[in-house]
């Protein structure tokens, strides 16, 4: 089985210390539920992690790619992995702040990125799953990084959606219980009105757990929407892994 675990992430730039500034304390459960869904990610022994993101396409990045957050007001760059070649500033935000949380982990594992097109059909999103989860080897660990919508209040970068919550509800239940059909079943273009960055990732990881097969084990570690946007941090296992079937 190449696909061992499997972790879903959000990526507000916020969750980075250095640029929430005073407000960084709001977001230490969401760090920690981060950290542990990283460090769940590891405890699983895998060669390699993938970092899985939305981008303005669907490409894959060399080992030694970095994104910026000079655009958010810190001038840092993140490196996907510490390798001696050359790389590009060329990951978007979601897999910069995936970097980022991994790299706090201080593991030496290789990390390698692929990013999906937001407006990628499911089926797009199933087949580049199914390439991730059907490979004989390494062992591989997907960290898939996703907000959920931006629509959760008049505040909110999306402004007030009533339909927002009952989407993030649903996606919170599909994550506890790895529930690679229910994430398969979002329809994209309420993800888009919703602002639901989230919901390509995601379906990449079902396609993934769907190719890899067998029954899965979901944890949600957390769930909240403290600045308008839904944030999910959960673990997927395989179950055989963590006792046998649910």
């Amino acid at each position: 089985m190449p696909l061992v675990a499997a972790a879903v992430c959000p990526h507000p730039p916020l969750i980075v210390p250095e640029l929430a500034g005073a407000a960084a304390p709001e977001l230490d459960e969401l760090r920690a539920a981060c950290d542990a869904a990283v460090a769940g990610l590891l405890a699983a022994e895998p060669e390699v992690i993938v970092l899985v993101g939305c981008g303005p396409e669907t490409t894959r990045f060399n080992p030694a790619d970095h994104g910026s957050l000079r655009q958010y007001g810190l001038d840092r760059y993140v490196r996907l992995w510490k390798v001696n070649c050359a790389g590009g500033e060329r990951l978007p935000l979601s897999l910069t702040v995936g970097a980022w949380l991994v790299g706090r982990s201080r593991t030496e594992l290789p990390r390698l990125a692929r990013s999906v097109a937001a407006d990628a059909s499911p089926a797009q999103c199933v087949e580049l799953g199914a390439a991730l989860g059907t490979q004989a080897e390494p062992r591989t660990a997907l960290l898939v990084a996703g907000d959920g919508s931006a629509c959760r209040g008049p505040k909110s970068p999306g402004y007030d959606d009533p339909r927002a919550e009952a989407y993030d509800d649903g996606v919170a239940r599909a994550l506890a219980d790895a529930d690679a059909e229910a994430l398969l079943d979002l329809d994209p273009a309420l993800s888009a009105q919703l602002g639901a960055a989230g919901r390509a990732p995601w379906q990449v990881l079902a396609g993934a757990v769907r190719a890899t097969g067998g029954d899965w084990r979901g944890e949600l570690r957390h769930y909240s929407a403290p600045y308008g946007v839904a944030y999910f941090v959960s673990s997927w296992v395989p179950a055989v892994a963590d006792g046998g079937p649910r």
